[in-house]
């Protein structure tokens, strides 16, 4: 509805929708009074959150900057340009692109810029660590691709090298795609350089999970490695829900094309100026810090769990998450979740490496700490969070001993308070 004179009439818009509102303030509640231990997810600043909800929404801006189809787009060139600079700074390249709407639609982009339907992928098998946008069936990847798999050794369960580079050999991959979403360990983007390089490959790194790891040092850089790099920017770069490629800048143009027109339509300048903002927050001192914390904290955190007597897949963690292994404790990750979630503690149900489960069961959970770092919670914490996962898991059919443990969990969350005075 207008009003007279021009002016937008704001009483019949978001503040008179009570119903969506009161869901966004249940969901402020459950976010204050939970600990967020989901592997990816984060909360992002407030200056990111009220960008999000900016005018700049209403603006239609295809194409890129200096050579948009709409006129007006003068701001909207600036705000690319500010991420795009600010993307290259942060990850050292020399060539971003900042409108995937998605991590798997930059990963999409990818596919189309290099390329032809049938051609031959290499990944991470999704069931031992992968990603659905790396070949499952049902996703584009694996409709469209010959997608064949590598998988992490069954001893150590971390990733074989020499195993991946016989793979390679025989299946003579158009692509390598060296990332995943549920492994705890380094990966060595050099022995990929290596096996891409003796079989013809391009490498793609999925940086997703790593990436706000990556750029402060805390892992190896992909960026001068592999040909193209993708990220999420709502992960451990602490941002809006996103993503994003990193390549050369002899890559720009089939890139470029990939995304727009190739896979996506107008870019969401309200996300990418919020992009823009994060980026300028992971390039303070302050965010290495924070980085450094999420690996202290997920190391703390999960030899804590294996002192308990809980098997962690691959024996511990280098980043900001692990993987328990439920096998032995007569119960799966489904029923881990659900305990869990009713004392507070969220956390999701996973596939560990060579799982006999259906992936909507599993024989694991996924732990992870970007999020309680945030918070400011630190080893002292994560040992308390680990007495509340232990008790509850352990006496998961005791509700006296479930009710306290969840009061725990709640006086603990409202002591690292998340959006002190948010207004909705």
């Amino acid at each position: 509805m207008i009003a007279e004179k021009g002016h937008v009439n704001h009483t019949s818009g978001n503040r008179s929708d009570t119903e969506i509102r009161e869901i966004i303030e249940k969901e402020i509640a459950r976010q204050r009074n939970n600990l967020i231990l989901i592997a990816s997810e984060n909360f992002t600043s407030q200056e990111v959150i009220r960008t999000m909800g900016s005018v700049l929404t209403n603006k239609y801006a295809e194409g890129y900057p200096g050579f948009r189809y709409y006129a007006g787009c003068e701001n909207m060139d600036s705000v690319e340009d500010i991420a795009r600079n600010r993307a290259m700074e942060l990850f050292g390249s020399n060539y971003s692109n900042v409108q995937p709407h998605s991590g798997v639609n930059a990963n999409m982009a990818v596919f189309l810029a290099v390329l032809k339907c049938g051609d031959r992928v290499l990944s991470m098998s999704l069931r031992d660590g992968g990603h659905l946008s790396h070949g499952h069936k049902q996703n584009l990847s694996g409709k469209y691709f010959d997608i064949h798999t590598y998988s992490v050794n069954p001893e150590t369960e971390q990733l074989d090298y020499d195993e991946i580079k016989k793979i390679a050999r025989v299946v003579k991959p158009h692509l390598i795609i060296a990332g995943a979403s549920s492994y705890s360990r380094i990966i060595d983007y050099s022995r990929f350089r290596e096996i891409a390089d003796e079989t013809g490959a391009y490498l793609m790194a999925d940086t997703a999970h790593i990436a706000g790891l990556m750029v402060t040092g805390y892992h190896p850089n992909s960026v001068k490695v592999a040909d193209f790099t993708t990220a999420t920017t709502h992960k451990t770069i602490r941002g809006p829900r996103g993503g994003l490629i990193i390549a050369d800048k002899k890559y720009a143009g089939i890139i470029d094309r990939a995304v727009f027109p190739g896979v996506q339509g107008g870019p969401l300048m309200h996300i990418i100026a919020a992009k823009a903002v994060a980026f300028r927050e992971a390039l303070q001192d302050s965010f290495k810090d924070y980085a450094r914390r999420i690996i202290e904290n997920s190391k703390a955190l999960c030899d804590y769990m294996k002192d308990q007597g809980f098997r962690i897949v691959s024996g511990g963690t280098d980043n900001h998450l692990f993987l328990i292994d439920l096998t032995t404790k007569s119960m799966t990750g489904f029923e881990a979740v659900g305990i869990l979630t009713s004392v507070g503690i969220i956390i999701n149900k996973n596939v560990i490496p060579f799982d006999k489960l259906d992936p909507t069961i599993t024989s694991g959970i996924r732990i992870g700490t970007p999020a309680v770092t945030t918070q400011g919670m630190g080893k002292a914490e994560m040992h308390k969070i680990g007495e509340c996962i232990t008790g509850a898991l352990k006496n998961r059919d005791k509700p006296a001993i479930l009710k306290e443990i969840a009061a725990k969990v709640k006086k603990l969350a409202n002591e690292f308070p998340v959006y002190e005075n948010f207004e909705v």
